[in-house]
């Protein structure tokens, strides 16, 4: 098939250094590309892919040129694909609602996969006016407050394989990777570790939006020894960081609608001690690939018996539900029904 692909423009694809969305994008376009699909990426000038790249932007724009309006960079965006939409078959779209005007008048059919909440005013506005436009979640959770959408699948994301080595020695720290942000629970995981004795590494961005958060919250727990801040880390770094761990802590307190973080860590063979909320039952299986818990206290209760998970299994969970190669089969599968029934009538 000729597909599009359709990438937020903050970050590159794949990013450099944080970033799910574009992450997940760039594993997914390698891997339709491999099985011989013609793909085209329309994303930043500075991705990497093995699809023909549409640069709709020189460059992503969190590291790129300080002042740019990133609503100007999405209009080229819209503009890109509404000129060229007949010249494939099937439009993939990663940018949310911004696109559907272009794409529901194009004739060719698409989809969007939502990343984030969906839990935000104004979203049923625009599924009531675009109620045939076809959408996948990455979650069944991630649906619950848009049920009238026309969800044509659930499709968690997977990665490559081979992207990350398991580990089966018992990890000597516990891990905290993410944004640090209030919603992510980096003050609870240092509760955490303190309450358990065990050092806590922090590999994470800080959003400009929440250096008040993390001067006020964070960075006076932060003593360099018991609790380390190692900054973003890239594919390279992320793995030993991942696999050294005795279990990743994953303390949210909002409605995740994946948890990309939680599939890298069983990939490595780290089981994850995550708290009830979002899509972390479908994706954690309690006592198998980690635990689900209900708290803080909870959470201190079952890091030694994380800690003695078996690792082989962890990872062997991971091959069976989180490779790219099964979330590329499930967007194949969704494509062709497009195609087969016409522009987003699922």
């Amino acid at each position: 098939m000729r597909i599009a692909q359709l990438a937020p423009l903050a970050e590159s694809v794949p990013p450099k250094l944080y970033g799910g969305t574009e992450r997940v994008i760039a594993w997914l376009v390698d891997e339709l590309v491999d099985r011989g699909h013609d793909v085209t990426l329309f994303a930043s000038g500075d991705s990497s892919t093995k699809a023909k790249l549409h640069a709709v932007w020189p460059r992503a724009l969190r590291l790129g040129r300080k002042g740019v309006d990133p609503n100007a960079a999405c209009a080229l965006l819209i503009e890109a694909i509404g000129e060229r939409a007949r010249d494939f078959d099937v439009i993939h779209s990663h940018v949310d609602w911004l696109p559907l005007p272009v794409l529901s008048r194009t004739g060719v059919p698409f989809l969007t996969t939502m990343h984030g909440r969906l839990d935000l005013p104004g979203l049923p506005d625009v599924i009531g006016t675009f109620p045939k436009a076809a959408f996948v979640s990455i979650s069944d959770n991630q649906r619950r407050p848009l049920p009238d959408a026309n969800w044509i699948a659930t499709i968690p994301h997977g990665l490559p394989k081979d992207l990350f080595r398991p580990s089966d020695e018992a990890g000597s720290y516990l891990a905290f990777l993410g944004r640090l942000t209030a919603e992510k629970g980096p003050e609870a995981a240092i509760r955490i570790a303190r309450a358990v004795h065990m050092p806590l590494r922090i590999a994470a961005k800080i959003p400009r939006a929440e250096t008040t958060y993390f001067k006020k919250k964070l960075e006076p727990e932060i003593d360099g020894e018991k609790v380390q801040l190692i900054g973003e880390v890239d594919e390279t770094r992320k793995q030993p960081f991942l696999a050294g761990a005795a279990a990743l802590l994953f303390p949210i307190d909002w409605p995740e609608p994946f948890g990309l973080v939680m599939i890298e860590a069983m990939a490595c063979g780290t089981p994850v001690i995550a708290y009830r909320s979002g899509s972390v039952p479908e994706v954690i299986e309690d006592g198998v690939t980690g635990f689900i818990v209900d708290g803080e206290a909870q959470a201190i209760e079952v890091v030694e018996q994380a800690a003695r998970l078996d690792r082989s299994r962890v990872r062997a969970r991971f091959e069976e539900r989180f490779v790219a190669s099964r979330m590329a089969t499930q967007y194949e599968e969704s494509y062709r029904g497009l195609v087969a029934g016409g522009a987003n009538h699922a």
